[in-house]
């Protein structure tokens, strides 16, 4: 069985409210679960202590089972200090997909023909006169 920490959605419309849950990898994201091992308020201020609450000897336990956190959840293990969770970096995130570069280049390329005949038809109208 593949277990996950995750959270799991509550609360109401537009006023969410997490809870850190530990589930079978294949279960809905506000469906089924293990055990509840924490919760988190996103609505509260960064520095409030009850923002996050996790119950940590749980947490270790299920960590030290094998059960992988979500990138979120990592974040959240990282700020209590039971995880440490490597920064990351996409430099290619980004950039544009290529079609939309195909585009632009297209785009750029036509904006030098016409920049390219505007100056021929200046200079050809020098010359006449």
């Amino acid at each position: 069985m593949a277990a996950k920490i995750r959270l799991s959605r509550g609360g109401a419309k537009k006023r969410p409210y997490y809870y850190v849950v530990v589930a079978h990898s294949t279960a809905p994201r506000d469906g089924r679960y293990i055990e509840q091992i924490g919760t988190f308020n996103p609505m509260l201020p960064k520095d409030n202590p009850e923002r996050v609450k996790l119950i940590e000897d749980r947490c270790k336990h299920w960590l030290s089972v094998g059960a992988q956190p979500t990138d979120r959840v990592l974040r959240l293990f990282d700020g209590a200090g039971l995880l440490k969770r490597d920064a990351r970096n996409n430099p290619q995130k980004a950039q544009p997909k290529k079609k939309a570069q195909e585009r632009a280049a297209a785009k750029a390329e036509a904006a030098a023909k016409a920049a390219e005949a505007a100056a021929g038809g200046d200079e050809g109208a020098a010359a006449e006169a």
